[in-house]
């Protein structure tokens, strides 16, 4: 049945709101046995490139020379370098420093959450190494005293970091304390649940599957709705002074 050109989907100068029923699917180069749903680039502004990455059975993604950050969603996949070889199941997410020749190859049906950034030098300070992991291994703690509200940090807090990588899972009924208004540019993925998010002067219902992009200094606020907790993986810039 057709909508009607309704959707939930928003674009604006300083956020946007992406709703699986505006999804495109589109190949990347390199990639086979695979499509890629692409969420946020340069091309609105984004200093990041994030997609969600749908791979087939042997399906596997293209090269890049820039540092990249996997979180699997479902499915699981092999990561291959000339030195190691590991198993990611769903849960489970890699590191992948800029320029490290590697492979990404579906063990079946998998779906991938992606993350490219050119990485940003710090002088003085070593550029990561690759490293794996999962989610339910990174501590968690509560964000300004809520024990409502848990932030686990999948990336090491490390000045050579130029970005990290959360989940944040809200109990229902909890909230940001307040509106925030800050330098740190975001791609969240709505992971489970959902709630209220408030983007710029605008109030959106998001659940899973959504992806909302923030540009720096864009209002924003959540709140988590529903009879089960919401949950989401949200990148934000990190560690780099303003200028460069």
């Amino acid at each position: 049945m057709h909508n009607l050109g309704h959707t939930r989907s928003a674009y604006r100068s300083d956020h946007m709101l992406q709703t699986p029923d505006t999804f495109v699917r589109t190949p990347l180069p390199g990639m086979r046995g695979c499509a890629a749903i692409i969420h946020a680039s340069p091309a609105i502004g984004a200093a990041f490139t994030q997609y969600t990455a749908e791979l087939e059975h042997g399906g596997t993604l293209g090269l890049t020379s820039a540092q990249r950050f996997v979180y699997v969603l479902s499915g699981a996949a092999d990561l291959s370098t000339d030195t190691s070889f590991q198993s990611l199941t769903a849960g489970s997410y890699a590191y992948i420093p800029a320029d490290l020749p590697h492979t990404l190859t579906a063990q079946g049906i998998a779906r991938l959450a992606v993350i490219e950034k050119t990485y940003q030098q710090l002088e003085g300070v070593a550029a990561p190494s690759m490293f794996t992991g999962k989610e339910a291994d990174a501590q968690s703690s509560e964000l300004m005293g809520d024990p409502d509200l848990q932030v686990r940090g999948l990336l090491p807090d490390q000045p050579g970091f130029d970005f990290a990588v959360n989940t944040m899972t809200y109990q229902p009924g909890a909230s940001l304390s307040m509106v925030e208004i800050h330098i740190m540019e975001h791609g969240l993925l709505m992971l489970e649940g959902g709630g209220i998010y408030r983007l710029g002067d605008a109030w959106y219902p998001v659940t899973a599957g959504d992806f909302i992009w923030m540009a720096p200094f864009c209002p924003q606020w959540f709140g988590a709705l529903g009879k089960h907790p919401a949950k989401y993986l949200i990148y934000k810039d990190w560690n780099r002074h303003p200028l460069g």
